[in-house]
């Protein structure tokens, strides 16, 4: 039995731009004007893009994403992105919250899931729900994803740290009271966003708060969140984007989204493909970092509250 990795194949350049979340258009006039990335071709003359390419397109988003200007990263070697990865992780997660992250990650490598969870479980009733997301789960994420663009972790690692923190944070949902305070907050994502991670965290933040929340789900058509969020009256509606969805669509789907949306229903929007992207999304909230999800409520109540006193008077 021939034994093989799939992971290690070439991709397609819209398996590129799903698995990356950089645009088609972007990798085409990279290839001209960086010459990187260097594709093979297909007997039909499609795009093939080496392993080791794809890796280094990850890194150079994530570099992005930190301020970086393609030209200043474009080309460099995967050892020298990695480098300045590794730099960049270092300088923005406190020394505690990346100790913390070092131990988890080396359960998650160990395979020692039951532990994993127990950790997690036991930070949470700890910390609070705020906090675990903030101070645990924001810079795990981060590392995991770090990690695993380094190679430090497996496919089937990265799906059990997801599987993990999901049904953690399920069951702390769960837990929650039941609250009926305003906003209303409707969470869902678009068809091209499978992952769920994302929203979940948004939904504890805003239970902690004592938002009422309700969670559709992933992959859901545009006009239907629209319309159930009309139907709803709700008064805000969540939305995620991971760094695999791309930025440029992203932002489309965004204003085709507040287009179809009763204005007096707040779009709020993060994640890491709209990072740097508020100026571009008029009518939408865009939560550069988890923990601005407070502050957007106490916002929201306060401009309500203030509606509320004019009316009155």
């Amino acid at each position: 039995m021939i034994d093989f990795d799939v992971s290690q194949l070439p991709m397609r350049i819209s398996e590129v731009e799903r698995d990356t979340g950089l645009a088609k258009e972007t990798l085409r006039v990279w290839e001209r004007r960086y010459d990187f990335p260097q594709p093979e071709r297909d007997e039909q003359g499609e795009r093939l893009y080496p392993h080791t390419q794809v890796e280094q397109l990850r890194i150079i988003r994530r570099l992005m994403d930190h301020g970086f200007r393609p030209g200043k990263i474009v080309g460099k070697n995967l050892g020298q992105l990695q480098e300045m990865l590794d730099s960049i992780s270092n300088q923005i997660v406190p020394v505690e919250q990346a100790s913390r992250s070092v131990g988890l990650l080396k359960l998650l490598r160990l395979h020692r899931s039951l532990e994993l969870r127990q950790a997690l479980n036991r930070i949470l009733a700890l910390d609070g729900l705020k906090r675990f997301i903030t101070e645990t789960i924001a810079p795990l994420n981060r590392a995991v994803g770090d990690a695993w663009l380094r190679g430090d972790l497996t496919i089937p690692e990265e799906h059990l740290y997801t599987q993990q923190v999901q049904n953690v944070l399920r069951h702390a949902i769960q837990s929650q009271p039941c609250m009926d305070d305003r906003p209303n907050v409707l969470l869902a994502t678009f068809p091209d966003e499978a992952h769920l991670l994302g929203i979940l965290m948004v939904e504890a933040l805003c239970l902690a708060e004592g938002a009422h929340c309700v969670s559709l789900g992933t992959q859901l058509p545009i006009s239907d969140i629209a319309k159930y969020a009309q139907e709803g009256q709700f008064d805000v509606v969540a939305l995620s984007f991971s760094g695999a969805y791309p930025a440029r669509e992203a932002v489309r789907d965004l204003v085709h989204f507040r287009e179809r949306l009763d204005p007096a229903i707040e779009v709020w929007a993060g994640g890491q493909a709209l990072r740097n992207k508020q100026r571009r999304l008029t009518g939408v909230r865009v939560a550069s970092e988890l923990d601005v999800i407070p502050a957007l409520i106490k916002s929201w109540r306060s401009v309500r509250e203030s509606a509320t006193n004019r009316s009155v008077a």
